[in-house]
């Protein structure tokens, strides 16, 4: 087998990783840099196997050059498909991918001696530029592994719990067929059983045994969860925050993308993961039309609205002083959070959408003003003219305590006209109601307010 081109190699010798004094390798994340290796397996098998059986795996090899200038190769690895919809081949050509490496040999003294286990976040396929599957809005090209190993980076300057990433540059020779070897960007991410040893955390929850955050998580846990969520325009996720939320969660799915982990003498502890159709991996979301609405916004920014609208759902979740605790926790990394973007490894288009949702975010927790601006302080019905003679929303009538509500637009009498920001997700499914989006609506003046939460 080949080892690593030298262009390659300089990726890897330019990470800055040094040998820790004992000897041993730096850890698989101690740096933010490329990694670069080749990866060998069989790929055609197990692509086309894996489409009918979700448990096989191939044997495979993977090698790469220390920055000692020493070869590295490490042979018996198990690797298989992973993922959710990503698994499917409508989705994805080259799907995500997990290494076992427990039973591997060579591994010794190299960055993966202590890690039984690593999953690796593909380039999926050979899309052009943005563009999206149509299934589920997943930028299919190399772009986007590099984008969503920034994402996890942020987490990690913002001190929110995630699994650990580090970007790549994998040659994937197949070994089973006259295909030249494949180079591409890619993702290397922390194994779940990885992030428990690290996490010293107990087992992980199953989803059948989660019944809602308000009981089993802390306040302050799951708010900065949920203000991280808003920070990179990920809609990709649910957590139940108490037994009757129904905000964009199934019932029989009260964890998605989130994994929750037992702690003896704390509540458990919320960890994120699963970022590849977060807005700030894709540029945004094709259902945007058929839930939010531009023209609250200025600016009619679709990602300072993302952005909004799920940072001004927390104000029905949390009282006011978590609230403001976690808007500080972020607003102290905001510096940290740029200077990390302008070094990071990430395409210029993708940066600058990055940068679009962080100033989004940080403008909209920056100050009191900001944060806490006018919604519906109680129901109240959403009529279709001023004179209250029709509902503009016959399926669901009344708008709910803490939607959010733009600039009045007119007046008459004791009603306004205002457009709404349906930030609980109200006006969908069965009670879908396009009014809400194509235009303005009139509401009691005096059910709006910025006194909330009270």
């Amino acid at each position: 087998m080949r080892l690593v081109a030298p262009l390659l190699a300089a990726l890897t010798l330019a990470t800055g990783a040094r040998a820790l004094a004992d000897g041993r390798a730096p850890g698989l994340f101690a740096s933010q840099q490329p990694l670069a290796f080749h990866l060998r397996a069989p790929f055609d098998t197990l692509f086309a196997r894996s489409t009918h059986d979700d448990d096989f795996s191939v044997t495979g090899s993977l090698a790469y050059t220390d920055a000692n200038g020493r070869a590295i190769r490490i042979d018996g690895i198990a690797i298989s498909i992973r993922g959710n919809t990503s698994k499917q081949d409508t989705e994805c050509t080259f799907p995500k991918l997990k290494l076992r490496l427990d039973s591997a040999s060579g591994r010794a003294g190299s960055m993966f001696d202590d890690v039984d286990a690593v999953k690796i976040g593909t380039h999926c396929g050979e899309a052009p530029d943005e563009q999206l599957t149509r299934r589920f809005g997943r930028l299919a090209n190399e772009k986007a592994p590099l984008r969503e190993a920034f994402v996890y980076r942020l987490l990690a300057i913002a001190g929110v719990p995630a699994l650990q990433a580090r970007p790549a540059r994998i040659t994937y020779e197949y070994a089973d067929g006259g295909r030249p070897p494949l180079v591409r960007n890619a993702m290397l991410l922390e194994d779940t059983s990885e992030a428990r040893k690290r996490l010293d955390v107990g087992a992980e929850i199953a989803m059948a045994d989660f019944q809602a955050a308000d009981t089993q998580l802390a306040a302050s846990d799951t708010a900065a969860l949920a203000f991280a969520e808003a920070m990179i325009g990920n809609f990709d996720w649910c957590l139940r925050f108490t037994r009757g939320d129904r905000y964009r969660c199934d019932a029989s799915k009260p964890l998605w993308n989130i994994l929750a982990f037992r702690r003896e003498e704390a509540r458990a502890l919320p960890v994120m993961h699963d970022f590849d159709l977060s807005g700030m991996v894709t540029g945004g979301h094709f259902w945007f039309d058929r839930v939010l609405n531009e023209r609250v916004s200025e600016s009619a920014s679709r990602m300072e609205v993302e952005v909004v609208s799920q940072l001004q759902r927390t104000r029905s979740l949390f009282a006011r002083r978590d609230l403001d605790a976690t808007r500080q926790l972020f607003i102290r990394h905001r510096g940290e959070a740029f200077a990390a973007l302008d070094a990071a490894d990430v395409d210029d288009h993708g940066r600058g959408i990055i940068a679009r949702y962080l100033t989004a975010f940080f403008d909209a927790i920056g100050t009191d003003e900001a944060f806490y601006r006018p919604v519906i302080l109680e129901e109240t019905t959403a009529y279709a003219a001023a004179q209250g003679a029709a509902a503009a929303c016959p399926k669901a009538p009344t708008a709910p305590a803490g939607t959010l509500v733009g600039a009045p637009l007119d007046r008459q009498g004791d009603r306004v006209q205002v457009e709404l920001l349906d930030v609980l997700w109200h006006w969908t499914g069965p009670r879908a109601c396009g009014a809400i989006r194509r235009g303005p609506v009139w509401i009691d003046a005096h059910a709006i307010g910025t006194d909330y939460p009270r």
